[in-house]
């Protein structure tokens, strides 16, 4: 038997980017671009009684990591989200909103909800399953962009912003690692990272470099690293504290930067970093391990 969760899943650090009642159906998205239902916007879609919605997700949450009754209404849930994926200890993100805890049910969820309510459940169901046959062919997460009028922001904007600001801030004969490290954030953006102020890889490359260039001291090697100004874009809250002064190191030491960089920090500090980034990510922890595996070693040492 495996082990019960000991842990609650933590909120996420995220606001909600915009969420209304649209026809009864309460509905939202989240800042990384998650579509969500609400508790009572779950319960409209899905023909069910609030309760109902309740008691299944505390079932979820006191029996997760448990085996479950086969052919029960818990097993039905297990074996459809497993089966996706899912391993959260709760059916629902919990987020902060005016204070308070706020459940968003992500799509997955929301869809097993709805299919178990159509086809599962002891009675009839004509809403779930209307909706079932709706939702099936329009998906959930395009229905509430299009209800909410929603169209994503680009993704590459924060990026690009931060290049043009970066641009020609390199101090002469030094090199900095936002420039030496664009292609990493270019392969992110492509395999669905949603750069932002939430999200800012090079921070993460400066701590572990700035370390390792301190701790195997570099500055006897290649010369002293020098500070530098560098501005965030007015619209990221990191932008109050400008001018930033991070390091720019000598192009003496641009070689061991890079391989440093392929050798060590790729495969073996980045997962971790992504991994601590994955409540701001759609897919949660299953996208974040995804990214993460972009660097795989062996993947590394040809390139």
């Amino acid at each position: 038997m495996a082990l019960p969760a000991t842990a609650r899943q933590l909120r996420l650090d995220l606001g909600i980017e915009i969420e209304a009642d649209v026809n009864g159906i309460e509905m939202g998205i989240l800042e990384n671009g998650m579509a969500y239902l609400t508790q009572r916007g779950l319960s409209a879609i899905a023909g069910a009684a609030r309760s109902t919605i309740q008691e299944i997700s505390k079932e979820w949450e006191d029996n997760f990591g448990f085996e479950y009754e086969a052919r029960s209404r818990a097993s039905f849930f297990a074996n459809y989200l497993r089966e996706a994926g899912y391993d959260a200890p709760t059916l629902y993100m919990e987020i902060e909103r005016n204070g308070s805890a706020h459940y968003a049910y992500p799509e997955l969820v929301c869809m097993a909800f709805i299919e178990f309510f159509a086809f599962e459940s002891q009675r009839t169901n004509e809403t779930a399953l209307a909706n079932f046959r709706r939702l099936a062919r329009y998906g959930l997460n395009k229905f509430i962009y299009d209800a909410l009028g929603y169209r994503p922001t680009d993704q590459w904007q924060y990026f690009n912003d931060r290049v043009s600001l970066l641009q020609d801030a390199s101090p002469p004969e030094h090199f900095i690692l936002f420039k030496e490290t664009t292609g990493m954030v270019v392969d992110l953006i492509r395999a669905g990272l949603p750069v932002s102020e939430k999200t800012i890889p090079d921070i993460s490359v400066g701590s572990h470099w700035g370390r390792y260039w301190t701790d195997t001291d570099l500055d006897t090697k290649y010369g002293q690293r020098i500070r530098f100004q560098h501005n965030y874009p007015s619209y990221y809250p990191q932008s109050v504290s400008n001018p930033q002064t991070p390091w720019a190191y000598p192009d003496e030491a641009l070689a061991e930067f890079r391989r440093w960089f392929r050798t060590v920090y790729l495969p073996t500090k980045y997962p971790e970093y992504i991994l601590k980034k994955a409540n701001v990510l759609a897919g949660g922890k299953s996208q974040a391990e995804q990214i993460a595996g972009i660097y795989k070693p062996k993947e590394i040492a040809g390139k």
